[in-house]
């Protein structure tokens, strides 16, 4: 087994190591029945909802997608294969995972209490029903209901088309609509921390116009959240802590935009803030308690990427674990061979079909195929 030291987080200090700015290459939707489809049908533009919206509203006819099967990383392998079809260039990284994966590994210095990659997945589906089943305080609503907060936020904040193709009978009848979660455009970027180039896929709420039909010009993406309305100190604190989150999550897919709906402890919207994705970690700095460094994420991010490609150099199925509250992140070898089921039949097939003769060609930034997939988080390193 080896081990990477968090602390002492003064060794991360400083500039931030170099960063390529996200760049979508290619992109896939779910739609309302959460089929994949590699297209664009389930994009939707950003329109403000009405204050005071009741966000419990509908919450016994929430479609709520059963994500308690363990998908990996197919469908984005599955859009990578159709770009690389489509250019018959190989896609080339040192990292191919979902934006959710590195959102952890980044906020690692300053989120002490998450464990990832270490229970099994069924362990892991079995805590999360237990936690939101809690009420966040006696006589309070249940984690379920806070959730549908969130996605009701972003069905009152959506549009299928722009603004200007939208009835105005549709915008204020947004209310009424049934909330539903199986719908998603994930956007598949490529991009970089450090020495790392890596492709990240993640879901991406909306835009806040329309795309550019110049795929050189940045996409003016904006990210939807909500969050308490702030009484005191000790909520303010309990913000900044979430700003890390929001800001890492935006960060990797290069969405410039959040907009936060601000609900009161009933569930009722009561304002809306627009954040600029670059400003937040020098708001933090300069305006809240200092508790946490975006360039330190980044370089600690930069400094763990780096390592992880010297660690793993031999083929098998590895495992990243990082315990509650642990200032370490160890990294062990499950299985010699293989790829523990994390990369697809068809995409196995694919990569040693295109170029037959070579193996080690026809790897993902130089790695074969099989080689060095972490479970349960799904990163191909």
């Amino acid at each position: 087994m080896s081990r990477f030291e968090i602390q002492p987080l003064s060794r991360f200090a400083g500039s931030s190591a170099a960063i390529r700015r996200p760049k979508e290459i290619a992109y896939f939707s779910y739609d309302d029945d959460h089929q994949y489809h590699l297209d664009e049908r389930s994009l939707r533009y950003y329109y403000p909802p009405r204050i005071d919206a009741d966000l419990s509203r509908g919450f016994d006819t929430f479609k709520q997608l059963d994500d308690s099967a363990d998908d990996h990383i197919d469908s984005l392998l599955k859009t990578l294969m159709a770009l690389e079809g489509e250019t018959r260039t190989k896609c080339e990284a040192d990292i191919i995972t979902w934006r959710g994966m590195m959102t952890k590994l980044m906020a690692v210095p300053f989120d002490h209490m998450t464990a990832f990659i270490e229970e099994n997945h069924d362990y892991k589906l079995e805590q999360r029903h237990y936690q939101n089943s809690q009420p966040q305080f006696p006589g309070g609503p249940s984690h379920y209901l806070m959730s549908y907060w969130g996605y009701k936020f972003e069905t009152l904040s959506l549009l299928p088309s722009p603004w200007d193709d939208t009835s105005r009978e549709f915008i204020e009848s947004r209310e009424d609509l049934v909330v539903n979660n199986h719908a998603q455009y994930c956007s598949i970027v490529k991009t970089g921390i450090g020495k790392a180039k890596m492709i990240l896929g993640g879901e991406v709420d909306a835009v806040w116009d329309c795309k550019p039909s110049n795929p050189d010009q940045p996409i003016k993406w904006v990210e939807l959240k909500t969050s308490a309305e702030i009484h005191n100190d000790k909520d303010m604190l309990k913000y900044e802590r979430k700003l890390l989150k929001f800001w890492i999550q935006s960060f990797l897919l290069g969405v410039p935009k959040i907009v936060v709906g601000f609900r009161d402890r009933h569930g009722f919207l009561q304002r809306l803030e627009e954040l600029q994705t670059q400003d937040i970690p020098s708001l933090v700095k300069r305006n809240g308690r200092g508790t946490w460094d975006g360039n330190l994420c980044i370089n600690f991010a930069a400094s763990f990427l780096d390592w992880l490609k010297r660690t793993i150099t031999t083929d098998g199925v590895y495992r990243i674990r990082r315990k509650r509250a642990a200032y370490t992140i160890d990294v062990f070898k499950l299985e010699e061979t293989g790829s523990g089921d994390i990369l697809s039949q068809d995409f196995l097939a694919w990569r040693n079909n295109r170029n037959p003769s070579s193996a080690a060609s026809s790897a993902l930034g130089g790695i074969e195929p099989h080689q060095r997939a972490t479970p349960d988080g799904d990163t191909i390193a």
